[in-house]
């Protein structure tokens, strides 16, 4: 792979990745790199791998964490650990330094991770808990799934361990490998239900391979059961709820308005269908607006954005939506208009309705802009004394519509 040279007089930005190996690991190319820059930032254990060069400025990356020791106007080397674009810096640093940005990498620990396990990449999910939370775990959760985590520090194990119990995973086996790479390069094996924190010396550097072992309890399909979600009532049920996502159809890095939101379950699954989808949820009542906070993290999606306030209100500062779905308030002036015009182009409008007076107003939206109008009555079987018979939920009227694309 080619790799960029020194730096010119035109200021560059240089991430240059470098292992648990560190100096010994780097080509002779990102070497040059390195020694030849006026000013290299890294952690302080990074900068202490490098050789001495007279003259040249490094500066420690600070706590808390900002970008500022990048900023200036000479060429500047960010050391990262392994693959830059991997969790790392670099990802940090585009928004900022696009610009002027050269990127370096060394062998990820992933890579290096997967090597030591023996897994092929196709068949491994990766997480991210590098200054996040540990909950998008739980999205990835499934009998017999391979996962390699990306940690924040030597107590990670201990907390995955917990995380994993806590969600019937406790016979899953965790790998610990630290140092990837390096002479003092080590694994660590354990089952989450065994794992003992005093027990085991996990260096700072380590990536924690897990087997998953345990129940089929969720779905990145729409319909999760309405018991997975903390409600008052206030929930689009399931088969509903499956409907309604069939028709705001996710996408990799699309963003819905979920407004009405009750418990949050649209836009829940709606972030469950891929790591890179964003959402909003909006919801007036304060204690619904935090029980949809807890819903969100306890199914593995705490990005969703909760935003407590009346929905024509707080979809007006909102950025623009690919998908909006209204659960609720349908019937509020201006709110139907606000979303069809704040949709993107192809963007998918979906429209709930129980109330006589909501399902006028669907139907004058079918009326004057196309779309699919449809009605849904479920009826579920439960007991009649000692026989079965079958029970109806109240029917809910669903507009959907599609904004065109531009030419």
């Amino acid at each position: 792979m080619p790799e960029p040279s020194a730096p010119t007089a035109a200021r560059r930005v240089t991430v240059v990745g470098i292992g648990a190996d560190g100096w010994a690991g780097l080509t002779e190319a990102a070497r040059s790199v390195v020694l030849d820059a006026p000013v290299v930032v890294g952690s302080r254990r990074q900068l202490a791998l490098l050789p001495d060069v007279e003259g040249q400025e490094r500066r420690a990356w600070p706590s808390p964490f900002s970008l500022d020791p990048v900023d200036g106007d000479r060429s500047t080397v960010v050391l990262a650990s392994g693959d830059p674009f991997v969790s790392g810096v670099a990802t940090s640093l585009l928004p900022r330094h696009g610009e002027v940005l050269d990127v370096v990498p060394a062998v990820s620990s992933i890579a290096l991770a997967r090597a030591r396990m023996l897994w092929p990449a196709e068949t491994v999910g990766v997480v991210s808990t590098v200054g996040r939370s540990l909950q998008p775990l739980v999205r990835e959760l499934a009998p017999g799934r391979r996962l390699l985590v990306l940690t924040s520090g030597p107590g990670t194990p201990a907390d995955l361990a917990a995380l994993l119990v806590a969600h019937g995973y406790g016979a899953s086996t965790l790998t610990v490998l630290g140092d990837l790479g390096a002479a003092t390069e080590s694994r660590i094996d354990a089952t989450a239900a065994t794992w003992d924190a005093g027990s085991h010396d996990v260096p700072p550097l380590h990536v924690v391979a897990i087997v998953c072992d345990g129940p089929a309890s969720g779905s990145w399909v729409a319909g999760l059961p309405d018991d997975a979600y903390e409600h008052d009532g206030q929930l689009t049920k399931r088969d509903l709820r499956a409907a309604a996502l069939a028709r705001l159809a996710p996408q990799p890095g699309q963003r819905l308005w979920d407004l009405g939101a009750g418990a949050g379950s649209v836009g829940i699954e709606w972030l469950r269908a891929h790591p890179t989808c964003h959402a909003d949820a909006v919801e007036r009542d304060p204690a619904r607006a935090d029980r949809i906070a807890r819903n969100a993290d306890a199914l593995g999606v705490p990005r969703l954005d909760v935003h407590r306030g009346d929905a024509l209100d707080v979809a007006a500062r909102l950025p623009g939506p690919h998908a909006v779905f209204v659960g609720g308030g349908a019937t509020a002036p201006g709110l139907l208009d606000l979303c069809r015009d704040r949709l993107r182009p192809g963007g998918r409008l979906v429209v709930h309705g129980v109330t006589l007076e909501t399902e006028q107003v669907l139907a004058g939206a079918y009326a004057e802009h196309g779309g699919e109008l449809t009605r849904h009555a479920v009826e579920t079987a439960a007991p009649i004394g000692t026989f079965t018979g079958w029970t109806p939920a109240r029917a809910v009227t669903q507009w959907s519509w599609t904004k065109e694309h531009r030419s």
